[in-house]
C-alpha cells in the first residue's frame, strides 16, 4: 500500500505533520478528515513500493538504501517499547514518528498495516527482504511462537550492533593506509605524466643514447599521458565484471575458495566466518529456534559456499544422530579448538553460551591480526613510495651525470 506524507490543520488551527498509509491520494485525504485532521499538502514518498522500479539500480536507490545502523537502532527502539507494555501497532506508530528517512518511514508504515491486517511482525518483515535478513525475520518469528518479543528483539539490536561494531573498527583500521594510497598514487601520477615530461623533453631533443631506466620511465610517462583514461576504464570494467560473475555459482565458488586460501588473509576470513557463524547460531538457540532450523539460517549468514557446505553436511549428520562437534570435526575449515569448545557444550548443556564464547574469541583475533595488517601496511607503503622515487629520480640524473661525463 502507498505511503503518503501529509500536512495538515487539527481542530484548534495547529499545523500537523506525519506519514498515512492509503491507497490513494483521495483515500488518504478522506482518510485524515475522518480522523479530524484537515488536509493541507498530502503526498507519496519518494521511496517506490517492492517490485517497482526501486528494485533496479539507480543512483537516487543507492543513496535513499537503509543502513543497518539504522535498522538495529529502530530494532532496539522497539524492543524498549514493547518491554515497556506499549502494544506493538502503537510502538510502531511511534518509530514512524521518530524516524526522519523517508524510505524507512515508508517502510515501518508498511509493516505497521500489515500487522493491522492480522499478519504476524515476522510475515510482515518478509515482505522487505532487502531489509531484514532471513535471520532477522527468524529470531522475530521464534520470540512471537515463544511470547518473549521484547527479549528477542534486545539480542537481535546487540547482535546487529556487535557486528557494526566489528565492521567500524576494521574500516577505521583500513582507513588510513587507503587515505595515503590515494595521496601516494595521485601525487605518483602527477609527477610521471606532468612533471617527468617536462624534464624529460630535454633529453629527447639531444638524440642522444638515454640509459635503460629513463628510456623505461619516459615510455612509462608517454602511456600514462595518452591512455589514463584505457586504465580508468579497465578498472572499473574489471569490477563490474567481477561483481556479475560472482552470481555464477561456479566462479562464487572459485572466488570463496581463494578468500580462504589466500595468504595473510585467509586465515582472517576463516575467522569472520566462524565468527558469524558461532555470533548467529547461539543468538538464534537462545530465542528456542531448533537447531537442524539454526543451521540452515547461520549458512547464509558465513557468507562463503565452503563453509555453507560444510553446515550442510553437518545439518545432514545431525539428522543421522551426530552431535554438532562430531559433524563438524571432518571439515579443514573449522578448526580443532571450536570443534572442542562447541562438544564442551553439547555435554555441559550450555551450547549457546559455548558458541557466542566461540564468536568473541574470533573477533578478538580478527581485530588484533587486521591491528597487526595496518602497522606492516604504512612501512610496505612507505618503502613502495620510495623506490619508485627513487626511480624516478635515477631515471632523471642518469642522463645529466652522462652529459656532465661527456662535456668534461
Amino acid at each position: 500500500m502507498p505511503v503518503y506524507e501529509y500536512a495538515g490543520l487539527d481542530s484548534s488551527g495547529k499545523t500537523l505533520k506525519g506519514i498515512i498509509d492509503a491507497d490513494s491520494t483521495v483515500a488518504a485525504r478522506q482518510k485524515l478528515r475522518a480522523s479530524g485532521v484537515f488536509p493541507v499538502e498530502v503526498k507519496e514518498t519518494l521511496s517506490r513500493p517492492k517490485g517497482g522500479p526501486s528494485d533496479t539500480f539507480s543512483l537516487f536507490a543507492f543513496f535513499q538504501r537503509v543502513k543497518p545502523g539504522e535498522v538495529y537502532a529502530i530494532t532496539r527502539q522497539l524492543s524498549t517499547l514493547l518491554g515497556a507494555g506499549v502494544p506493538l501497532v502503537a510502538s510502531l506508530d511511534s518509530l514512524i514518528s521518530q524516524k526522519s528517512s523517508p524510505l524507512l518511514k515508508k517502510i515501518i508504515a508498511q509493516i505497521k498495516e500489515s500487522v493491522n491486517q492480522g499478519n504476524s511482525l515476522a510475515f510482515s518483515l518478509s515482505q522487505h527482504p532487502k531489509i531484514f535478513s532471513n535471520f532477522y525475520i527468524n529470531m522475530v518469528r521464534s520470540g512471537e511462537a515463544s511470547g518473549s518479543l521484547d527479549v528477542v528483539l534486545a539480542q537481535l539490536a546487540e547482535f546487529g550492533e556487535n557486528q557494526e561494531a566489528l565492521r567500524g573498527r576494521f574500516k577505521a583500521a583500513l582507513a588510513y593506509p587507503a587515505f595515503m594510497s590515494l595521496i601516494g598514487i595521485s601525487v605518483l601520477f602527477f609527477l610521471i605524466t606532468f612533471i617527468v615530461p617536462n624534464i624529460t623533453k630535454i633529453f629527447t631533443e639531444m638524440h642522444h643514447t638515454l640509459p635503460l631506466p629513463t628510456v623505461v620511465l619516459i615510455n612509462v610517462s608517454n602511456f600514462l599521458l595518452s591512455f589514463w583514461w584505457v586504465i580508468l576504464l579497465a578498472m572499473f570494467s574489471g569490477i563490474i565484471l567481477l561483481k556479475y560473475s560472482k552470481k555464477r555459482p561456479s566462479v562464487n565458488y572459485i572466488w570463496d575458495k581463494l578468500k580462504l586460501r589466500i595468504p595473510v588473509l585467509g586465515p582472517m576470513n576463516q575467522q569472520i566466518a566462524l565468527a558469524r557463524f558461532g555470533r548467529t547460531l547461539g543468538s538464534l538457540l537462545q530465542s528456542g529456534v531448533s537447531l537442524l532450523s539454526a543451521l540452515q539460517i547461520a549458512r547464509n549468514i558465513v557468507n562463503n559456499v565452503l563453509i555453507a557446505e560444510v553446515l550442510d553436511k553437518a545439518e545432514d549428520e545431525i539428522r543421522a544422530g551426530k552431535s554438532l562437534a562430531g559433524s563438524l570435526s571432518q571439515s579443514r575449515w573449522v578448526s580443532s579448538m571450536v570443534v572442542q569448545m562447541i562438544s564442551v557444550g553439547e555435554q555441559s548443556g550450555e551450547l549457546e553460551t559455548m558458541l557466542n564464547k566461540i564468536a568473541d574469541t574470533h573477533e578478538r583475533e580478527v581485530e588484533s591480526r587486521i591491528m597487526a595488517l595496518t602497522s606492516m601496511l604504512e612501512p610496505v607503503m612507505i618503502l613502495i613510495m620510495g623506490l619508485i622515487v627513487g626511480f624516478v629520480v635515477i631515471s632523471i640524473l642518469l642522463p645529466i651525470f652522462e652529459m656532465n661525463q661527456m662535456i668534461g
